[in-house]
């Protein structure tokens, strides 16, 4: 069983060169591909993420949420952030599956949050990987925050290397690692990958949200008493956010709780139709927007605002209220019930 001691000796803290002003893509190196995936398999997830689909038939709100290429990108650059999007979740995956259900010691944060050397050990696989790609990029993680000798930095990889740490600790593969890819406090790139279960979702500003390569869409549900409902855990709401979440938890058909970041994957499958959280992190939801929305749902903060934040070597990690509903109907509807000011 591995020492906090031991594991400080193992992971020393490296801080990578970056600067708002320095040019995207500093070194011309070519990227390697994945060690999960074959070259053709990439290829394919990559021209299916390539191309807009045109069969709009699937879910319609997606023709007024998405662009064809966000501002200020090229076709070329979003693949190459989608490339070693995949090799940073791979790198992490790697590192989870070694310690699922074996025996490891489990600490607890300032806030008493529980942390293994799971978490720690795929932030720094997470990291290298970055680095060796965009020595240029800030890079803010759950376990060590931001990662940057500048101040600032308009590109910023947010990174949660186990969403659902009591998932996992517990032996439950319903965690998930999340990876997102920022710029100016938009999220461009999403990843949600659950590791165990070898499942990955993609979503890109402009693009087709995916699993596992194939095209995903919400469901529609125009009605919360229709809707299932899921959050992690009813005790995480704390006042008048609990009394908020009853509100909407008396309307909805089925409530169920216990999937942290994976029931947001459901979502945009569409197996369910709303997620509402309290107390999220950015590093808990930023990679959740660009798959949801590239799904065709929709997900906000309580009072229907987009959800934004900018990392910084000053920036806390504050907390958001988080509602996400696969139809824009029942967002609504939640939004009403909710009654966040």
């Amino acid at each position: 069983m591995y020492t906090h001691s031991h594991f400080l000796t193992q992971n020393p803290t490296v801080l990578p060169f970056c600067s708002s002003s320095s040019k995207l893509f500093p070194n011309s190196r070519g990227l390697p591909f994945s060690k999960n995936l074959s070259n053709s398999a990439l290829d394919i997830i990559v021209s299916r993420q390539n191309r807009f689909s045109t069969e709009m038939s699937l879910n319609s709100k997606l023709s007024s949420q998405v662009e064809s290429v966000p501002l200020g990108f090229k076709e070329e650059d979003i693949d190459r952030f989608l490339k070693v999007g995949n090799k940073v979740a791979d790198a992490a995956g790697e590192v989870i599956r070694r310690y699922f259900r074996k025996s490891f010691e489990v600490l607890d944060k300032e806030d008493l949050s529980p942390v293994t050397i799971a978490d720690r050990a795929a932030e720094e696989s997470m990291v290298s990987i970055i680095l060796e790609n965009f020595p240029s990029h800030a890079i803010y993680g759950e376990e060590n925050g931001w990662r940057c000798q500048e101040k600032t930095a308009d590109y910023v990889w947010v990174l949660d290397p186990i969403d659902g740490t009591k998932s996992f600790i517990t032996g439950k593969p319903l965690f998930g690692t999340l990876i997102a890819f920022v710029h100016k406090g938009k999220p461009i790139v999403g990843i949600i990958d659950q590791p165990v279960l070898r499942e990955r979702w993609i979503g890109i500003s402009g693009r087709r949200t995916t699993l596992n390569g194939q095209e995903i869409s919400t469901r529609a549900c125009a009605n919360l008493s229709q809707a299932y409902l899921y959050t992690t855990s009813p005790h995480l709401f704390i006042g008048d956010a609990e009394e908020a979440f009853a509100r909407v938890r008396s309307k909805v058909k089925v409530p169920l709780y216990g999937c942290d970041c994976y029931a947001y994957a459901l979502l945009a499958s569409g197996y369910v139709d709303l997620v509402v959280e309290s107390g999220l992190k950015p590093y808990d939801f930023l990679s959740l927007v660009p798959v949801i929305e590239g799904a065709g749902g929709v997900i906000t903060d309580w009072k229907g605002h987009h959800l934004y934040w900018e990392a910084s070597t000053h920036s806390r990690a504050t907390s958001f209220n988080v509602v996400a509903a696969g139809d824009e109907k029942i967002h609504q509807q939640a939004l009403d019930s909710l009654q966040w000011k």
